[in-house]
C-alpha cells in the first residue's frame, strides 16, 4: 500500500513538472524570439518596456487583440506597455496617422477596438481619409478637429518616428512585440502543429523574455 501511494505521489510530481519544463524548452533563440541588434533605447525609465508593433489593416493583429487584452490585465507591475503602428509600406501610412490622431485626441482607448472591427468585420475602408473622417464623425467626434489633427505637424512627426522605429527594431511583420529594446517575438514564432498561432504559448514566451530582461537590468 505504501509503495502504491509513493508511486502515485511520484506520478503527480512528475506531471506537475512537465508544463514548466515544456515552457522552458520553447524559449529558443532564433525560434521563439530573436535579438534586436543593436539594442534600442527605451522610454520607460525603471520599468521594462513592451511595445506592440501593429497595423490596423493586419488581420493577424486583429486576431491577437483578445489575447493581448487579457494579458494586459495581468501584466507585471514593472512592465510598461505601449503601441507603435508599424510602417512597412507607404500604403500603411494612412492608418498609422489615424492611430496617432486618435491618440492625440485622447480617443485611443475608446475607439481602438472599434477601428479593428470596422476594418475586419464591416469592411470599412478606413485607410481612405475621407471615409475615416466620416466614420469618426458618426461617433460624435468633431470631424474638422479630427481632420486637422490627422493632418497636423505633430501627427506627421509621430508617423516619421514610426517609420524610424520600424526600421531600427528591424520589424519583419505585424504583429510583433519587443521587450525592453532587446528582444523581438511574434505569434508567427509560436505556431501550433497546424500552423495556427498559439497565443497562450506566445504570451508565455513574452513573460519569459520579460523575466530575462528583468535579470539583465538587475545585473547592470
Amino acid at each position: 500500500m505504501r509503495l502504491t501511494q509513493r508511486l502515485l505521489l511520484l506520478a503527480v510530481l512528475l506531471a506537475a513538472l512537465v508544463p514548466a519544463t515544456h515552457a522552458a524548452e520553447q524559449l529558443t533563440l532564433g525560434k521563439n524570439y530573436r535579438l534586436i541588434d543593436p539594442p534600442q533605447p527605451t522610454d520607460s525609465g525603471k520599468k521594462i518596456e513592451v511595445i506592440e508593433f501593429f497595423w490596423y489593416g493586419c488581420p493577424y493583429c486583429n486576431l491577437l487583440q483578445p489575447s493581448l487584452k487579457a494579458w494586459l490585465k495581468r501584466k507585471p507591475e514593472d512592465v510598461e506597455f505601449r503601441r507603435v503602428p508599424a510602417v512597412l509600406a507607404d500604403s500603411w501610412v494612412p492608418l498609422t496617422r489615424a492611430y496617432y490622431a486618435l491618440d492625440a485626441m485622447g480617443l485611443e482607448d475608446k475607439l481602438h477596438e472599434e477601428v479593428y472591427a470596422a476594418i475586419h468585420e464591416k469592411n470599412v475602408r478606413l485607410s481612405d481619409p475621407r471615409v475615416l473622417f466620416d466614420w469618426v464623425a458618426r461617433r460624435g467626434i468633431d470631424r474638422e478637429k479630427f481632420m486637422d489633427t490627422y493632418r497636423s505637424f505633430g501627427v506627421q512627426s509621430w508617423n516619421q518616428r514610426s517609420i524610424e522605429m520600424t526600421r531600427n527594431y528591424d520589424v519583419p511583420g505585424t504583429p510583433a512585440l519587443t521587450i525592453d529594446g532587446r528582444y523581438l517575438t511574434a505569434p508567427s514564432m509560436t505556431l501550433k502543429p497546424d500552423n495556427t498561432a498559439d497565443y497562450e504559448r506566445f504570451f508565455q514566451v513574452v513573460d519569459q523574455l520579460i523575466a530575462t530582461a528583468r535579470k539583465a537590468r538587475a545585473g547592470k
